[in-house]
């Protein structure tokens, strides 16, 4: 069971974090008018590259399968950009719980 399609009202852009060169950290093609639910809610969250604690601002919900790994630059539907902390993709298998992704942003 997949979140329902009617519950992601908004759409981002994403740029997926590809990994640093020699000339700074690169991103992938833009993949525009993703569906998604965005929160604008205050939490800590423990970053995935080297495990501190930072505090997350927003939260991005996605269909199952969404291409942002931690370091993604996003845009939100106000326009303002973002990078992906974290990233959980949620599953359970059996249970009538919606799978998605979720995503915290700086």
């Amino acid at each position: 069971m997949r979140v329902p399609a009617y519950l992601l009202r908004h759409r981002i852009t994403v740029e997926p974090y590809l990994g640093d060169s020699a000339y700074g950290p690169q991103w992938g093609p833009p993949v525009s008018d993703v569906p998604a639910l965005v929160a604008a809610a205050v939490k800590q969250v423990r970053r995935a590259t080297d495990g501190r604690e930072v505090v997350s601002s927003t939260t991005v919900i996605a269909a199952p399968g969404l291409d942002c790994p931690p370091g993604s630059r996003i845009t939100l539907p106000n326009g303002r950009s973002t990078t992906a902390i974290t990233t959980a993709d949620h599953t359970a298998p059996g249970l009538p719980v919606p799978a998605c992704t979720e995503v915290s942003c700086e």
